[in-house]
């Protein structure tokens, strides 16, 4: 396993046309539905960034939005999540920094993690970095970190995920990943491995953590989309309505970025043209008029979880 993983799974979804045919519970009884999370991710990165992403969940089809804990920002994100518990958030799992000047360190003491931090103190720059140093048991220490720091300020959990795929970079950080899912009673970011899309033998061990969600009455999704490269809004909103309008019956989510196009954002980052995109595309409201034409149900993680308990409650 390395830290491609979701990666490649959303390019198996979108340049082969696969789709995951085990739909989880209660999903499976329901004539083939078709359900899509439409998940914000950075949420805490930057002032833009949690301007974008409040207007996404407030005035668009936003459904979640997972929290980079370590992030300067974080404090303002987490006072919003507190104030509005009826959205759906998770926590985006970080274990790299990877801006040229805008960067933060672990949440966890620093002595406790050496592992985790370059030579300047911050978090690894990039997912090899991470995958080439990183101890699992300081991996755990800092990730239980985070989420024991956004409990404590208040944020009330969904998931968990992982930011750039840092924590599937090797089969012991998986390991903890879903160890960390299990223990905080929290379903993860994970694709259940069918016949269809091959994971198992491309990735050996995600069978058996599969399982271990499975034992746990944890969700799983069956296909996972994220289109993070440079295009027109025209361009980019064609191709996220195709997706949407293709999506195959189960549970879908598709990886968004939000922002505010400005000083803060452009000082920060190149993806700035993604990040208002992707704002302005789900809070359109062609956009949002032609999901409801399509009869595709938009969700949030909460109510995927909840829909994965009734079907476990009634045996199904």
């Amino acid at each position: 396993m390395h830290h491609e993983f979701f990666r490649a799974i959303a390019m198996l979804a979108v340049g082969a046309g696969a789709w995951f045919s085990t739909i989880d519970g209660a999903l499976s009884a329901e004539g083939g539905k078709r359900y899509v999370i439409i998940h914000a991710d950075d949420a805490g990165m930057s002032h833009s960034v949690n301007r974008g992403t409040i207007e996404g969940l407030e005035r668009g089809i936003v459904s979640s939005a997972s929290i980079m804990v370590p992030c300067p920002w974080f404090p303002e994100f987490a006072a919003y999540a507190r104030q509005h518990p009826e959205h759906d958030y998770g926590i985006h799992l970080t274990l790299n920094s990877e801006w040229t000047y805008y960067r933060w360190g672990p949440v966890a003491p620093r002595e406790k993690v050496p592992s985790l931090i370059d030579d300047q103190g911050y978090l690894w720059d990039n997912v090899p970095q991470v995958a080439e140093h990183a101890r699992a048991e300081e991996v755990e220490i800092e990730l239980r970190a985070q989420i024991e720091r956004a409990k404590k300020f208040g944020v009330p959990l969904s998931h968990l995920d992982t930011h750039m795929g840092a924590v599937v970079s090797r089969p012991d950080l998986v390991k903890v990943y879903v160890k960390l899912g299990t223990e905080y009673d929290l379903p993860v970011l994970f694709i259940r491995p069918t016949a269809e899309n091959n994971v198992a033998k491309q990735y050996p061990g995600v069978e058996v953590m599969a399982r271990v969600l499975d034992e746990h009455k944890l969700p799983m999704l069956d296909a996972l989309f994220q289109f993070y490269e440079h295009g027109s809004y025209e361009a980019r909103k064609k191709k996220y309505l195709d997706t949407l309008r293709n999506l195959k019956p189960g549970v879908s989510q598709i990886i968004i970025h939000c922002g505010v196009d400005g000083p803060e954002l452009r000082a920060i980052t190149s993806s700035v043209d993604i990040r208002d995109t992707d704002r302005r595309v789900f809070t359109d409201p062609e956009v949002i008029d032609e999901v409801k034409r399509m009869g595709v149900e938009v969700i949030s993680w909460k109510q995927f979880r909840a829909m994965k308990d009734k079907a476990a409650g009634s045996g199904k």
